[in-house]
């Protein structure tokens, strides 16, 4: 009888590094990692202005958003979004020239 998976973890998914981490399929968990991790990733592709859509709901996660980005020392700065790029639903993130640094 072959093994069966009843966790439900499909295991690591691949997200497209094209500057917009859609955060609606991912739990507040591993928004801690995938934040850092994807913007490192952005700066390997030289990918400069990112969009985080954090959704709008309580706010929770866009604070969690925002902690993590005032810790990185990649971020040279970031914002809500426009009216047309979000609202309060997303954050526009500028990186630093540079090569990816770990949180510090």
């Amino acid at each position: 009888m072959a093994a069966v998976d009843l966790t439900g973890d499909p295991g690591p998914v691949a997200i497209p590094i094209d500057g917009v981490l859609d955060l609606h399929t991912f739990s507040p968990r591993e928004v801690k990692d995938l934040v850092p991790d994807y913007l490192a990733a952005c700066l390997d592709k030289g990918i400069r202005h990112v969009r985080i859509i954090h959704g709008k709901g309580t706010g929770a996660l866009r604070r969690t958003v925002h902690a993590i980005l005032g810790r990185l020392p990649v971020v040279a700065s970031f914002a809500l979004a426009d009216l047309d790029g979000g609202s309060w639903g997303a954050t526009l993130v500028v990186l630093k020239d540079g090569p990816a640094l770990a949180p510090g």
